[in-house]
């Protein structure tokens, strides 16, 4: 499986103010999307999320996104590893992704950016 960089995950109260602040920090501009009534924007390594607090909840137990090459791969080696798939892989706004939870307790997202 080829691990292309890893994206650490920001749950924030005011999406606006943590923009700014991460576009001056990592020198580029925010990618923005919503999934799932969760506001989303990609900024450098950083991955700013805002929304509904028992969203929030949820996305606080996935500890970081993991970018790869092919979800399908991760899915093979993850389930030969002894990780659980909790979710996925399914399809997201810019490839597909899948949630596992490894046999240490650690909940990670993994995504790639192919078609469905």
């Amino acid at each position: 499986m080829d691990i292309l960089g890893a994206t650490l995950r920001v749950c924030v109260d005011d999406l606006e103010t943590s923009v700014s602040f991460y576009e001056r920090l990592a020198g580029t501009g925010a990618l923005r999307f919503e999934r799932g009534g969760v506001q989303v924007a990609a900024v450098g390594c950083f991955l700013l999320m805002s929304g509904p607090p028992a969203e929030l909840e949820l996305l606080r137990k996935v500890a970081a996104t993991i970018a790869v090459a092919d979800v399908d791969e991760a899915h093979r080696t993850l389930t030969e590893l002894g990780a659980d798939v909790i979710a996925g892989p399914v399809p997201t706004p810019v490839g597909r992704n899948l949630i596992a939870r490894h046999p240490d307790g650690a909940v990670y997202e993994y995504v790639d950016r192919r078609g469905s």
